[in-house]
């Protein structure tokens, strides 16, 4: 496969060392709080504050009070976020979206972790079990409440992918793409979903792929994978073969489907009739793996 269709596998390129023995040593946090090389990213909300090459990463000493995270270890430098208020971010703040295409690299995996546990800590104010409050601990990858319940960050598992008909690698191959009625009008993806309980994932595929547009699905092959905190995302990517290709939207989630041969495809992306999903995602990264190479434009 084409190393530029898989720009999305950047953002898990030299994964830092998440050190989860330490969570509970207090010796060891003290210590390396207050090492000068030590780096924080402050998270306001879910909003960071960005720099020419990424976003800022200040010394222990500078970072404001707030929820202390620890991220691990890379390069014998030890990391950690600092989650303080949404209010705290001025306009000069972003999102992630922002940022992720000039991360570099062995950068994007941090702030991925530190955006993901802001994400899971703002949206998790009470205990699930009893409803108590509840309490950070394990250097903010755990929280309890009085009565000991144990809540952890929760990763949500949704299927992305990239159907197909015809005969594979000819000039007559369709993909098939969708749009979603609060999008600009050129916008176009692959398709979603959340996995739901007690389905695997294929059947995930087909499932959605059946709701959304009507199309019957028959094999399905896994791809790859992307970390998405916003809000606590595991993207599965896959390739699935379609059984037909009468196409039928559900008007909910979908308003428009087409099918796009390799040549459409190009020329609608180079006449901007069509925006593809920006580089970092691995939905263009299955795009591009099966038109077999890069295309123009993005979101």
């Amino acid at each position: 496969m084409d190393a530029v269709t898989h720009v999305h596998e950047r953002l898990a390129t030299g994964a830092h060392d998440r050190i989860a023995v330490r969570r509970t040593d207090d010796d060891w946090l003290e210590q390396h709080w207050a090492d000068p090389d030590t780096r924080v990213l402050v998270v306001a909300g879910s909003r960071i504050l960005p720099t020419e090459q990424g976003v800022d990463w200040i010394p222990a000493g500078e970072a404001p009070e707030g929820t202390r995270v620890l991220l691990g270890e890379r390069e014998d430098t030890a990391y950690f976020a600092v989650i303080v208020p949404a209010a705290v971010a001025t306009e000069e703040w972003v999102p992630l979206r922002a940022v992720l295409s000039r991360l570099p690299d062995g950068e994007a995996p941090l702030v991925l972790h530190a955006i993901g546990v802001a994400e899971w800590l703002w949206a998790t104010r009470f205990c699930a079990r009893c409803g108590g409050p509840v309490r950070v601990v394990k250097a903010g990858h755990e929280l309890v409440c009085d009565n000991g319940h144990q809540t952890f960050p929760r990763t949500d598992p949704a299927v992305i992918m990239l159907v197909t008909a015809g005969e594979p690698g000819s000039a007559d191959e369709r993909c098939l793409l969708g749009h979603q009625a609060r999008w600009p009008a050129a916008r176009f993806s692959t398709l979603a979903g959340f996995s739901e309980p007690g389905e695997s994932l294929e059947d995930a595929v087909r499932r959605e792929v059946a709701e959304e547009t009507g199309i019957h699905v028959g094999e399905v092959t896994y791809f790859g994978n992307q970390a998405w905190p916003l809000p606590a995302s595991l993207m599965l990517g896959f390739t699935a073969r379609a059984l037909d290709m009468d196409v039928m939207v559900d008007q909910e989630e979908i308003s428009d489907a087409r099918w796009f041969t390799r040549a459409e495809l190009a020329e609608q992306a180079q006449a901007g009739t069509i925006s593809l999903p920006g580089n970092v995602s691995i939905s263009r990264s299955l795009i591009e793996d099966w038109y077999g190479g890069a295309l123009p434009g993005s979101w």
